[in-house]
């Protein structure tokens, strides 16, 4: 019985995750960092992808259209629309 001799195994295991259960003393800190980080690049996202939409239709007037908030060419359009209504 015992399927044979022991095998050996390290006491110490290094990991870039820290080894066996791991708890780093900063992981609030590098929570913290990653976290930012990740926003950063997810706003520089949103950002170029704002600046290069492009839309061949425009949204109805008076009608619930979120990227009306952030969009150049729905704000110039509305501009353009509400000056030409007005004159």
């Amino acid at each position: 019985m015992g399927g044979g001799p022991r095998v050996r195994y390290p006491k110490h295991v290094w990991s870039p995750a820290g080894g066996w259960y791991s708890q780093p003393a900063n992981w609030k800190t590098n929570t913290a960092i990653i976290g930012a980080v990740m926003f950063g690049v997810a706003a520089m996202a949103f950002s170029v992808s704002a600046d290069r939409e492009f839309r061949t239709k425009f949204p109805e007037q008076g009608r619930f259209f979120p990227s009306r908030w952030w969009s150049k060419q729905i704000g110039e359009h509305e501009k353009e629309s509400n000056t030409a209504s007005k004159s």
